[in-house]
This record gives structure tokens, sequence and C-alpha cells, in this order.
């Protein structure tokens, strides 16, 4: 089986070099896309034997658009699979081998992807989260993050991905994989280390605010996906802030705000209990869950004022 590499990326530098170097020495194709990066990533990227693809400014960038270029970019002698990865991830070995036995194993697969952890999760709060984020459980799956093996064939009777999501594009695409009837599979393998590189809080801040974007966008083009969600945000970055203000008048309502608050809170720290993490860790992770309903409302509000004003839907970095 034929596989094919894909990496996109922006500013990525060292991140880039080490992800590039994590691939080197298996023989495989590797097609970098540029998203107008002022770094020296795509010297970087010529220099370790990458195909660069540079896309046009004109364009929004999004990392679906990019996915898309660094498919079409392989022309018409297509691999068998490609393997989709972020630039600030490097490929941890004998992954690819896994990956493909997989697929070749069972041709009912049509994504196949594996444990991402962080490589640096002592580093911030910020980088914790994102090393419990990823780690889900195996088996077959609904949907993954951006680091996956395809199947040509399913990416292709899927449509690719849609460029004009902004974030959760992998999500969205899943959802179109799975109804055109192919499987999807996490290996309890790992797979990638990812460098969020996320040190500050308004970093985490604009990351959350990508994220309520991705809800309202991928539930918008999904009716009943990310349902739970959106209404979390709903609840609890609106409602109970408004029933809040009338508390100020009439106290008794604040109280009960609150404890709401104080509800959710708890709940999140038993979540994360339930999945073994330490009760320091939990009661400190927790508050930022419980924090990120606001920043989700502030994305989810700007997708749906784009999608009023018929505005591009322009990417949210945050770092």
């Amino acid at each position: 089986m034929r596989v094919a590499v894909v990496l996109i990326g922006r500013n990525e530098g060292a991140r880039l070099v080490a992800s590039l170097a994590s691939l080197s020495g298996q023989g495989l194709r590797l097609v970098y896309v540029d998203s107008g990066s002022t770094d020296d990533s795509v010297a970087a990227a010529r220099a370790a034997g990458a195909e660069v693809v540079d896309l046009d400014a004109a364009t929004p960038f999004t990392a679906a658009r990019g996915r898309n270029a660094g498919f079409q970019a392989l022309g018409d002698d297509l691999p068998d699979a490609v393997q989709f990865i972020d630039g600030d991830c490097i490929v941890v070995p004998g992954w690819i081998d896994r990956a493909v036995a997989t697929l070749r194993a069972q041709d009912s697969i049509g994504l196949v992807t594996g444990w991402r952890s962080e490589i640096h999760p002592e580093a911030s709060v910020y980088n914790a989260l994102c090393n419990h984020e990823w780690h889900r459980p195996a088996g077959d799956i609904t949907t993954c993050g951006g680091d996956m093996m395809v199947r040509v064939a399913a990416y292709q009777q899927a449509g690719g991905f849609d460029g004009t999501v902004i974030a959760a594009e992998d999500d969205e695409f899943c959802q179109r994989l799975r109804k055109a009837g192919w499987r999807m599979h996490r290996l309890a393998e790992p797979m990638t280390r990812h460098d969020a590189a996320m040190r500050t809080f308004g970093q985490w801040w604009r990351r959350a605010v990508r994220s309520g974007h991705g809800f309202a966008q991928v539930g918008d083009m999904h009716p009943g996906y990310f349902a739970r969600e959106r209404l979390r945000v709903w609840v609890y970055g609106l409602l109970l802030p408004g029933l809040a203000l009338v508390g100020l008048v009439w106290w008794p309502l604040l109280v009960l705000v609150l404890a709401a608050y104080g509800l959710s809170y708890a709940k999140s720290v038993q979540g994360l209990r339930r999945e073994a993490m330490p009760m320091p860790q939990a009661l400190h992770h927790a508050v930022f869950l419980t924090l990120s309903k606001f920043p989700n409302l502030i994305g989810m509000l700007t997708y749906h004022a784009r999608k009023r004003r018929g505005a591009a839907m322009r990417i949210i970095e945050y770092k």
C-alpha cells in the first residue's frame, strides 16, 4: 500500500523541521502546504525534500483548504492512502506501518488514527488541557482530530475537506465520511506528538473562541452535531449571565445562578476524576472547562454574525 504525507503549516519554524525529520527515511512522498508563512518554513520543507504548495493569500487560509491543496498536489499518480498531519506535530516511529496494516486488514475502514500527545504538557496548564483533550478511547469512532491516515477512495467519496470551515474541519469531514458508509477507527497506539506552545491565558482564550466558532459552523452544517456543546454554551455563557444581572436586583436569583456554576464546576471535576486525573489537577483544569463557555460564546456569535453578513470565514489564530 502506497502512502503519501500531507503536512500543513504556518510559521511553525523548528516545529516543522522536527515534523519533517520524523518522516524522513521512510520512502514517503511529502507535500507541505504553507499558509502565508513569514519565517523559513518553505525553505525548511524544500531542504527536507518535500514538495511545497504556497496557498494564495487572496483566499482566506484554513486548515481544510490546506489539506485539500496538498491532496490535489498529488496529481493523477495517487497513493492508496494519505497521512494528514499538522506541521506542529512529529510522527511517532512505527505509526505509518501500524496504520497501513489496519487499512490492509479491514477494507471497511476509511480512516485510521491513534493517540496524539503533547510534547511539553508540564509547560503550562493550557498544554496540559490539550494533552488531556487528545487522549480519547480507542476503537471505532465518529470523529477525530486532524492527524489521520485516510484511504484515498474514502477521501474522494466524502469529497475531501470543506475549505470554508475554519475550526473543527476534521469533525465536519468525519461526518461526511461516516455518512458515506466508511468506518473510522482509533488504534490504542501513539501516533503523533504535538507542540501546542500555549503559555498564556490569551492564547487559551483565542483557542476557545475558535472552538466555539467550530461548534456553531459545523453544527449548522450537520444539524444535531455539537448540539450538547452548543446548548451548554448558550446556557452557561449567555442565559445564566443574563439572569445574574437580574439577580443584582433580586439577590435570590443571583444565588441560584452562582449555585448553577458551582454545580457545573463540580461535575467537571467529577468527570475528570473518572478519567483518572489526580484531584489537584482536576480542580485546576475544571476552572478552565467552566470558564471556556464565555470564549466559546464569542466564537459562536462571531460565526452567526459572519453568516448573516455573508462575510468570509477567516481563521482565528492562537499562536
